[in-house]
């Protein structure tokens, strides 16, 4: 049983007579009971942070209409309260979490991978082929300190509360301390005051007025097409995006990639989509929808080769990420 604080006192009768003797020994009775519970408080300080959550399942936000949203409300927060952009949430950060979970050695990450590995075949047969659009709509907060976009609430949320709970359950089959005691309630943060410890001094509760007019605003929708195994601790990526072990790809996404390009993605960031990670699942990336010939990407015998047309403009930093440049199957 855990020792309890002053559990080692002895309880007096207040108005007992007491020797200067008696006295003094109590006082060296509570002295030495005053430094068995700092020790006591300190062996709880540690467990706490041997068990604090230092990786999560992530999916990312890489719909820039969602992130352009996010930026306007930040901008219009700031401007009426500069002291909020300590608090801010960079935009190539932007995730919704699905998962939190303690990896206290490289054995327990690489066992991780694997169990984020086996999720994939789980997850597909729950998704039974179709896609899964995240809508998010509105703003709201938890306790004044965190404000965050809310996940609409549809069929494809339900959807994604059984993804959460069979990835939880994967997870924690493989003994990995995954999860915890508070429902699963999936969110867009995009800002909080922890971030800055001097901050809180400063500002104990975020003004809701300050987002007011974001209160129903709709920000967009992000197809459910990766999930990212992500440490909390080490150096993010140079688009913002946190540092990623794994992912596994479920859907993909509409835009054509030659092996060349995905080189040249990589060199040009100098860091892989998934700094020295492993993807599963991505195969090929499909063309984009609509594209002529048959949807081979080939030239049939006798036709005549037609000008390409100019590809659309690259999606900005923050959205190049795992499935962008570290494919597991290309072809030669």
């Amino acid at each position: 049983m855990v020792e309890m604080p002053f559990v080692n006192i002895d309880i007096e009768d207040e108005f007992a007579v007491r020797s200067t003797s008696e006295v003094n020994i109590k006082k060296k009775r509570k002295r030495t009971t005053g430094r068995e519970n700092e020790e006591d408080n300190e062996r709880k300080k540690k467990k706490k942070e041997q068990y604090r959550p230092n990786f999560f399942i992530s999916i990312p936000i890489t719909n820039s209409e969602i992130s352009g949203g996010v930026q306007a409300v930040q901008d219009t927060i700031i401007q009426k309260d500069h002291r909020l952009s300590k608090a801010m949430v960079h935009c190539g950060s932007l995730h919704v979490t699905l998962l939190v979970m303690h990896l206290s050695s490289k054995e327990e990450v690489s066992t991780a991978v694997d169990a984020l590995s086996d999720s994939k075949d789980l997850v597909e047969d729950l998704l039974k082929g179709k896609t899964v659009d995240l809508s998010f709509q509105g703003i709201d907060h938890f306790r004044n300190e965190v404000g965050f976009v809310k996940l609409a609430e549809s069929d494809h949320t339900a959807i994604l509360m059984e993804i959460a709970e069979t990835i939880k359950k994967i997870f924690q089959e493989k003994g990995i301390l995954a999860g915890g005691d508070r429902a699963f309630k999936p969110h867009l943060t995009f800002m909080k005051l922890s971030k800055s410890p001097k901050l809180r001094k400063e500002v104990k509760k975020i003004d809701p007025s300050l987002y007011e007019k974001f209160k129903s605003h709709y920000f967009g929708d992000e197809i459910l097409h990766r999930l990212d195994l992500c440490s909390m601790l080490k150096k993010k990526q140079p688009n913002g995006y946190y540092y990623c072990e794994s992912c596994v790809i479920l859907v993909r996404l509409p835009f054509s990639t030659s092996r060349q390009e995905l080189q040249d993605g990589a060199a040009a960031l100098k860091t892989p989509g998934i700094t020295g990670g492993r993807v599963r699942g991505a195969g090929a990336l499909r063309s984009p929808a609509g594209s002529q010939r048959g949807g081979t990407g080939m030239r049939q015998q006798g036709e005549e080769e037609e000008e390409e047309p100019p590809r659309p403009p690259e999606p900005p930093a923050p959205f190049l990420s795992c499935s962008r440049f570290l494919l597991p199957t290309l072809s030669a």
